[in-house]
């Protein structure tokens, strides 16, 4: 029995890594003007969707855009991107994007996510981490179509708003909690 369950446990990782290498694009590193490319192209994407996304942009002291975070897992995941933080319309940084989790999960997805900073104190906090832990720090909320259809930057009282983006595949449900910020400096 107890070399069943061991051989269970290995046939679950090995199938683990296959989803996550099937799931992922190429490991080629992105350059800086390409990730300025996509980040540009999904901000321009999501304004046009969503008002409420382009109000609190205007009013941002910061913007940190993950255009494309690929997530996968069987029980054991994972999920990376790369993006930019812009302040005043220019790019101020560029960070990446890391997730770990295990529980009950199966598949693969791909998708963006804004971050609006609000607060000049949640964006020294990021300039001044050595890796931001979402959920460690300042407050975040994450807004769905929903709560944004009732929202305005006058109400916004929060340090950070999140606005999830062009979801595609087939895991269920978004998060950021275990969420990793670092910065990146690519070519």
């Amino acid at each position: 029995m107890r070399k069943t369950l061991q051989t269970f446990g290995i046939s679950l990782a090995l199938m683990a890594v296959v989803i996550l290498a099937l799931a992922l694009p190429p490991a080629n590193a992105m350059t800086a003007a390409e990730i300025d490319r996509d980040v540009q192209k999904a901000l321009s994407d999501l304004y046009a969707h969503s008002e409420t996304a382009k109000d609190f942009g205007a009013a941002a002291k910061g913007i940190l855009v993950f255009p494309d975070v690929y997530k996968a897992g069987f029980l054991v995941g994972g999920a990376f991107g790369d993006g930019a933080l812009l302040k005043d319309g220019r790019t101020a940084g560029y960070y990446r994007t890391i997730e770990a989790s295990y529980g009950l999960q199966i598949g693969a997805q791909a998708f963006g996510y804004v971050l609006f900073f609000m607060q000049d104190s949640a964006l020294e906090y990021l300039d001044k981490s050595e890796g931001w832990e979402i959920g460690v720090g300042p407050s975040l909320v994450i807004v769905d179509k929903g709560f944004a259809g009732s929202m305005t930057t006058t109400t916004a009282k929060d340090a950070i708003y999140a606005f999830f983006f062009d979801q595609k595949g087939i895991m269920g449900g978004l998060g950021l909690k275990g969420s990793k910020i670092t910065q990146i400096h690519p070519d």
